[in-house]
Formats: C-alpha cells, sequence, structure tokens
C-alpha cells in the first residue's frame, strides 16, 4: 500500500507542476497576444496617419499643378514679350521726333509724308459724310 501512496504523491506533485505550468503559458500568452493587439493597434494608426498625409500632399501637389497652369496661360509667349519690348523701344526712340507735332506745335517729323486725301483712299461710306 505503501508503493500506492508514495506513486499517489508523486501523482499529486506531478499534477501541480503541470497546472503551474499551464498557468504560466497561458499568462505568457496573454501578454503575448496583448502585446501584439497593441502593436496592430500602433500600425493602424500609423497607417492612418500616414495616408492622412498622403492625401493632404496629394492635394497639395495637384493645387500648386493648377495655380502652374493658369499662370501658363496668363504668361504671354516669349516672342510676344520681345515683340512688345522692342515695339515700346521703338516708341521711346521715337516720342522725341513726335512729340511736338502730338502737341499741335509743329508740322510732320522729317521722313513721314502726310497722306493726302483722294477719292480712291475713300470708302463711299465716307464719301456720304463729306458731302
Amino acid at each position: 500500500m505503501s508503493s500506492y501512496l508514495a506513486q499517489e504523491v508523486h501523482l499529486a506533485r506531478r499534477h501541480e507542476e503541470i497546472l503551474s505550468q499551464r498557468s504560466e503559458l497561458l499568462q505568457q500568452m496573454e501578454t503575448y497576444l496583448g502585446d501584439k493587439k497593441t502593436k496592430k493597434t500602433w500600425q493602424t494608426q500609423a497607417a492612418d496617419a500616414a495616408h492622412k498625409r498622403n492625401a493632404a500632399l496629394l492635394n497639395d501637389i495637384e493645387a500648386a499643378e493648377k495655380k502652374l497652369q493658369e499662370r501658363v496661360y496668363l504668361l504671354p509667349h516669349p516672342d510676344t514679350v520681345k515683340l512688345e519690348t522692342l515695339y515700346w523701344a521703338s516708341i521711346k526712340e521715337a516720342l522725341p521726333k513726335w512729340e511736338q507735332f502730338l502737341l499741335g506745335r509743329a508740322e510732320v517729323p522729317i521722313g513721314f509724308k502726310k497722306m493726302k486725301t483722294t477719292k480712291q483712299n475713300i470708302s463711299p461710306a465716307e464719301e456720304d459724310s463729306q458731302k
């Protein structure tokens, strides 16, 4: 009988060791799952923040692109700018010659002829108005 009792005591100790290990493993598993859930939550939040940031950047880029396209249409062609610059330079150069004439103090500058009004230059509508 004593062998049964010794065996029973041995089995009871082994049973308690197994329960202790089981409890420890359950606690480790809960900790692991909690950490995993926390990590997943953090990753989800980081992904959402990155998505919002990317969307804002995309909107900013699209707005900048739109402004640049509008600017392109507002700016005249370089050839037009060059012609305007040359035109105003020629006006500034010729202005002193024409200034007295434009003020009504002198005749047409030398090198420019007055256009004589002839019947060939006048259209029929203008002829009626002259009569």
